[in-house]
């Protein structure tokens, strides 16, 4: 039988082969020691406490949950195998991280826009104090929030690699769940993206998902498919 990893392109192979490693502590270790793990690997806030200089590469390579990573990883093949034949490997990879890089960074870019709307500043006096939220009163709980929510996943990497499938593949015919016929990528990802503009300004309770991330990748993206004058090719769709 042969390999499901034969004529796998070598970057999407050892993506896949290492965000599943990186996978393991979520199966195999429990609270709290599963907690320090994701806080050292995950992205914060650059004056958070748990800040470390590492996490804005470590973060894309862990996940928060089974539908978090299967959902990245089935994009990641399905659409990032054909842009890496596209691209060729080198480029690939820089197209893959950059984006994931652009994600964090629109991501703290939101976050110290909001910090700044709340306290006047970009830091805070002792953020490893808990008074120095409550004294913010009803918006010290979104403080907190941006302080100590971490930020794992590949999905600004991700969204980099859809943002290239549909530039490059423009008339691919997609199958979408829930919608009974194919609609073309120059349609279905640009919907995408303005539902991750509405959902990220909307802030709905609960919604813990980085929509920022997401589109920092693929504004990213956008912009070096067309810094590398990549073109459109779709002649086999």
């Amino acid at each position: 039988m042969q390999s499901p990893f034969a004529n796998m392109p070598p970057v999407i192979k050892n993506l896949l082969i290492i965000n599943v490693i990186c996978f393991i502590p979520f199966i195999v270790f429990k609270e709290p020691l599963l907690k320090d793990i994701y806080n050292n690997v995950s992205a914060h806030y650059f004056d958070s406490p748990m800040f470390e200089a590492w996490q804005p590469i470590t973060y894309m390579f862990f996940h928060g949950g089974w539908a978090h990573i299967i959902f990245n990883m089935f994009a990641l093949y399905s659409f990032g195998t054909i842009i890496e034949y596209n691209m060729g490997s080198k480029r690939f990879f820089n197209y893959y991280f950059i984006c994931g890089l652009g994600g964090v960074a629109l991501q703290l870019l939101v976050q110290a826009i909001e910090v700044h709307a709340i306290t006047g500043a970009f830091t805070i006096a002792n953020p490893e104090s808990i008074e120095s939220y409550v004294r913010f009163g009803e918006n010290g709980q979104k403080l907190y929030d941006i302080y100590h929510g971490p930020m794992v996943g590949a999905s600004g990497a991700i969204f980099g690699v859809l943002i290239a499938f549909g530039l490059l593949y423009p008339n691919a015919e997609l199958m979408i769940m829930f919608i009974p016929v194919p609609v073309k990528a120059k349609y279905i990802i640009p919907v995408y993206i303005v539902i991750e503009v509405f959902l990220g300004v909307a802030r709905f309770a609960g919604d813990s998902v980085a929509h920022f991330a997401h589109l920092g990748g693929a504004l990213i993206g956008f912009g070096l498919i067309k810094l590398w004058g990549l073109r459109r090719n779709d002649r086999y769709y």
